[in-house]
């Protein structure tokens, strides 16, 4: 059956409401990601986090911020960029610094 020919309750053809974001969570968090690397210079390691909050969507995003030899010593932050619901930039804030080597630490 075309998706013309589904109805709903009300007897009217299903389409998606008007002014609702078509954009996954994935998609919202790569966005708010790519946003961050042009904001700070440098490219996001990893998307670490992603909750709902009240005016749309808060993305943690881990981010090299110094490169050391070994490795191990290089320093990490973990971001929080706030959006809309519809993936638009509201903020960001860099939450905490960390070395890589030092695993398992929370906040």
């Amino acid at each position: 059956m075309s998706p013309e020919n589904r109805k709903g309750s009300t007897g009217a053809a299903r389409r998606p409401a008007e002014g609702r974001s078509r954009t996954s969570p994935a998609q919202l968090a790569n966005r708010a990601a790519a946003e961050l690397a042009e904001l700070l210079g440098r490219p996001p390691e990893s998307i670490v986090s992603l909750d709902r909050t009240e005016d749309g969507w808060r993305v943690g995003i881990e981010v090299l911020e110094t490169r050391r030899i070994p490795d191990t010593s290089d320093v990490l932050a973990e971001y929080e960029v706030d959006t809309d619901r519809a993936g638009e930039l509201l903020g960001y804030r860099r939450v905490r610094r960390y070395n890589r080597g030092r695993v398992g630490e929370e906040r």
